[in-house]
């Protein structure tokens, strides 16, 4: 059995504990009160009920650390070098749509690294787990990403830009350029169980655009400590604070990065 360290055991059993309610509100999805943030982006009752038991669970434990969430923004803890970032519901729209497709996810920051992960998907029972130098599991069992290095047999994950967001022009661009190189593309829509895929070698490469850190923090370590590759659009390594992601395995990053420069360099032109 894999060991995990003190912290990624409060982490998990915050992450644990607020999965019980969330399984809850998504039996009554009908009845949840709904209120929106924007056009076709949703914030739930129980987005809030999580992120307070979170918030809660985790201050309790470690009361120094301070925090970067998604529906409360940022509190400061009495370390300014280290914070929790917060995601309690990535999937909002799969979740009130009654699709099983969601998760929770907590990371811990440090000095800028992320060095610590946790993304629970609760109908799955997938328990995804890292720390900076100590491997990516899924459950108990550790992580590699893929094997593959032709684009021909390969899967990818992306994200669609929705109603009110820009890119749609772009995102089309990528989608004509790429979709003919590969053997598939998908688009599950979580960012998080994206990556934690990526990780655990079901998929070859994601990329995204339009990101908040909440939504690639706990993944970006999950694929690199199981062996992945992952940078923003112009080749940085502190992608939570970039807004785009392209993540893969060692073999397939590189040509991913080149389709998406070339698909640029056109829209722009």
């Amino acid at each position: 059995m894999a060991r995990r360290s003190p912290l990624i055991n409060v982490m998990v059993s915050a992450v644990m504990k607020a999965s019980k309610g969330l399984r809850r509100d998504f039996g009554e999805v009908e009845q949840l009160q709904v209120s929106r943030k924007g056009p076709a982006d949703f914030v739930s009752i129980a987005d809030k009920r999580v992120e307070k038991l979170l918030f809660e669970e985790l201050h309790t434990a470690r009361p120094d650390f301070g925090f970067l969430m998604e529906e409360h923004g940022a509190v400061a803890g009495k370390r300014d070098d280290i914070r929790f970032i917060i995601d309690p519901l990535d999937g909002t729209t799969n979740f009130l749509h009654g699709i099983p497709h969601f998760s929770i996810t907590v990371a811990v920051e440090e000095r800028g690294e992320i060095t610590a992960g946790v993304i629970y998907a609760p109908f799955a029972d997938e328990l995804y787990w890292a720390e900076k130098g100590a491997g990516a599991f899924m459950n108990d069992t550790r992580l590699r990403v893929s094997g593959r290095s032709k684009l021909d047999n390969s899967v990818l994950a992306t994200g669609i830009p929705f109603l009110g967001k820009d890119g749609h022009e772009l995102f089309l661009a990528e989608l004509t350029e790429i979709a003919p190189q590969v053997a598939g593309i998908r688009r599950f829509g979580a960012a998080t169980l994206d990556l934690a895929y990526v990780a655990s070698g079901r998929f070859d490469g994601f990329w995204e655009s339009g990101l908040k850190a909440w939504d690639v923090a706990a993944g970006v370590l999950l694929v690199r400590e199981a062996g992945g590759y992952v940078t923003d659009y112009k080749g940085r390594q502190n992608v939570q604070e970039a807004g785009t992601i392209i993540a893969a395995n060692d073999r397939l990053h590189a040509p991913l990065d080149r389709m998406l420069k070339r698909v640029r360099r056109n829209v722009n032109s």
